[in-house]
């Protein structure tokens, strides 16, 4: 990796089934970095509620958020790349996350709501019902133009042609970031 990309953290955010996990684990293959799927680091409570159908509440996703952000800071501070997955609905949990970490950019994965219903039906073995998704929507607060951190990429295309819009757009930020 080169010194230009230490400490540089990429979370790809959306509502669930627009491809973060799959995506993030190509992008941080292709950048050579550290992949982490941030299903990974909900407590248990959490996963139990989703299974459950159950959307997530704020106070719910504090103690997620906060294991994300320590995420972050660690790769900020032993100076390594990675790649995060956290679906980051609200600007507020973008804001808790960028809390003590200077180097994160998002990359918001983004598509229709009957585009990524279809992806979602299409999936097996996530404890994310359909049911929610709607939730999701709902909940999603698209990040507008004073959150200069956020790239977002458009999903309705082949996964080969947004893993590339998705590297495209960490080349962008890394070089904006340098200069």
């Amino acid at each position: 990796m080169s010194q230009i990309n230490a400490g540089r953290i990429f979370i790809i955010m959306g509502v669930s089934s627009t491809g973060k996990s799959s995506i993030g684990y190509a992008l941080a293959k292709k950048m050579d970095a550290k992949f982490i799927d941030g299903d990974d680091l909900h407590p248990k409570a959490n996963i139990l509620k989703m299974s459950s159908g159950q959307p997530l509440n704020d106070e719910d996703r504090v103690p997620w958020l906060e294991r994300i952000r320590d995420a972050a800071f660690s790769i900020e501070q032993k100076n390594e790349v990675a790649v995060i997955v956290c679906s980051a609905l609200k600007k507020k949990y973008r804001e808790q996350i960028c809390e003590g970490n200077v180097n994160i950019t998002f990359l918001h994965l983004q598509g229709s709501f009957e585009l990524v219903k279809q992806r979602m039906q299409d999936r097996r073995g996530h404890f994310m019902p359909t049911e929610l998704l709607k939730s999701q929507f709902e909940t999603l607060e698209i990040p507008q133009a004073d959150e200069l951190n956020v790239i977002s990429i458009d999903i309705n295309k082949s996964f080969k042609q947004v893993v590339s819009a998705c590297f495209q757009a960490t080349q962008t930020d890394i070089n904006l970031a340098s200069g």
